[in-house]
């Protein structure tokens, strides 16, 4: 584990990817056939396989506990550490370095060792017994090798190596053919897996599995319909940009599963779907929204929320909260009874909505619990505008815009899919605290909460929080001013003069008891710095209160099990 700490610490240094996919092949090609699988998951940031539905379970709090019980110090000297840092890794290694940690000679961890204690947190009940293996296992590890088993702990290994760049060292490490690694990669959704086929000259072997969840495709986002159309015209087609759960549906005869965006098994929350789904006379992997739905319209996303996170709700919350799939890509089919499916990724996406407007799928209407995604095209600016202006009516984001043409492409963010989103409207709103920042804006003060103003107590009540929008250089003559008017700290936190107003820009908004308001945004970003606007004309509840209003009335919010039209 020191090797591959070393190797994490030189790609966190240079910003070349050509020197990170050398370094990186380098060191795949020199590794033994167990210790590749773990060495390149290990790379993508994670304890375990994206696919693998195992948790480690052990929090900030509870790892903060066990590296300051090794070393004997009090944990606000490890919270110390992360002031300065904002990476719980690098806390760590100066925290044991500081206190002169040295492991016994000879005991250093193997990367089997490290996987091995990952699988024996996860598997303990209990923080107590879970913080018990770790702290064996950092007390054979250097500083430098604990901060790395921390960051892939905790999921936060920040050394700029992004897929693609594993996928290209995978390739070189074994002189195959990038392309044929990323197909591979596709369908077997496990990199250490991919590593050892590579290796073996087995990438052609790689087949989809049923109940082993791709990666999902992702679109890139765009707001200039002139720019879309060009991009992907001269026919686009059209679908509303649900605000609900991204979901997979695995199907092979009366079994069913559902997993989400992450990839992790979520299917015994929504038996509803599950249920609707096991009678179907067809296998295959559809890809879609799971959307909460009730008398005839979709319930916001807030709704939806309450059954976020719950292993398996109650009759009670399923009757409050139903919920329907709707289906807008097919990515395997195959017609049951056992018989093969049929990979469906490199087929054109208007073949693809073909073979799913084929299948059966129990309408709403008919006590089922499915729907396809309404669906229409557009060959200019014009008419893709009417189309955001229609989907907004009904309450959705906005617009997914896609190439007929374009593939199925898991895990990227291609310009075969474009997401068209516009800001719904804009708030001013004032400063009221801000935040360290985390990663690259570990020394600013970037995370900005923002209130607006009850006019009935006269006191300002906060409704939300956005990190996004400014510049880096912003950000840095903001943090100068805020540090010289911050009220109170309260660990990262700092209270600040309420005297700086920001344009917030959002895209949907909803009713929140969590903000002092009443209100909540759905992706907040700053919109614009206003120093030309006083505390005294910021918006008021009341005026977030009509805007509310207004955007409901006169809009159902409805899907349709449309076909293309």
């Amino acid at each position: 584990m020191r090797r591959w700490s070393e190797l994490a610490e030189r790609l966190a240094a240079t910003t070349r990817t050509s020197e990170k996919t050398k370094h990186t092949a380098e060191y795949l090609r020199s590794l033994s056939p167990t210790e590749l699988p773990i060495a390149t998951v290990f790379l993508t940031g994670r304890p375990f396989a994206e696919a693998d539905q195992r948790a480690p379970g052990l929090g900030w709090s509870a790892i903060a506990s066990t590296v300051t019980a090794l070393v004997g110090l009090p944990r606000t000297k490890l919270s110390e550490a992360y002031d300065r840092s904002s990476d719980l890794g690098i806390a760590v290694m100066d925290l044991l370095a500081s206190a002169g940690h040295e492991p016994p000679p000879g005991t250093s961890p193997t990367l089997a060792d490290v996987s091995d204690a990952f699988g024996a947190i996860e598997a303990a009940s209990g923080p107590s017994a879970k913080a018990s293996v770790l702290q064996a296992l950092l007390a054979r590890a250097d500083p430098l090798t604990a901060k790395y088993i921390v960051k892939v702990l905790a999921g936060d290994l920040r050394i700029g190596l992004r897929e693609g760049l594993l996928e290209a060292a995978i390739a070189r490490a074994f002189d195959r053919s990038l392309d044929d690694v990323k197909w591979a990669g596709m369908l077997v959704g496990d990199v250490g897996i991919l590593a050892g086929l590579a290796r073996d000259d087995a990438l052609e072997s790689a087949a989809l599995a049923l109940f082993h969840p791709l990666k999902f495709m992702l679109a890139s986002p765009a707001e200039d319909a002139a720019e879309i159309v060009a991009r992907l015209g001269p026919e686009v087609w059209v679908e509303d940009k649900y605000d609900g759960i991204r979901a997979q549906l695995h199907k092979r005869g009366p079994e069913v599963r559902l997993y989400s965006r992450d990839l992790h098994d979520v299917s015994s929350g929504y038996p509803e779907i599950i249920e609707s789904a096991t009678v179907l006379g067809w296998d295959g992997i559809l890809d879609g929204e799971i959307l909460a739905w009730r008398d005839g319209a979709v319930l916001p996303f807030m709704a939806l929320q309450t059954r976020l996170g719950r292993k398996a709700p109650t009759e009670a919350i399923q009757s409050e909260v139903p919920v329907i799939f709707v289906a807008f890509d097919a990515l395997a089919l195959g017609p049951g009874d056992d018989a093969p499916i049929e990979p469906l990724l490199r087929v054109p996406l208007v073949d693809r909505r073909r073979q799913l407007e084929a299948l059966d799928l129990p309408p709403i209407d008919a006590g089922g619990r499915f729907a396809r995604s309404h669906l229409i095209a557009a060959s200019d600016a014009d008419s893709l505008e009417v189309a955001f202006i229609e989907a907004r009516g009904r309450r959705n984001e906005g617009l997914m815009v896609k190439d007929p043409s374009s593939t199925y492409a898991p895990g990227r963010r291609g310009l075969g899919w474009l997401k068209m989103k516009k800001a719904l409207a804009t708030i001013d709103c004032v400063v009221v605290g801000v935040e360290v920042g985390h990663g690259k804006r570990h020394g600013v003060l970037s995370d900005y909460t923002f209130a607006i103003r009850d006019t009935g107590s006269g006191k300002l009540v906060n409704i939300g929080k956005a990190y996004s929008g400014l510049t880096d250089a912003e950000i840095a003559e903001m943090t100068r001013w805020f540090e010289a008017h911050t009220v109170a700290r309260f660990g990262r936190y700092h209270q600040v003069e309420p005297t700086v107003i920001v344009e917030i820009a959002f895209d949907v908004i909803v009713r929140s008891k969590r903000h002092g308001s009443g209100f909540s945004l759905r992706f907040p970003r700053i919109a614009a710095l206003r120093p030309d606007k006083t505390v005294d004309e910021i918006d008021s509840v009341e005026t977030v209160t009509a805007l509310y209003e207004g955007l409901q009335q006169g809009a159902e919010y409805l899907v349709t099990a449309g076909a293309r039209g």
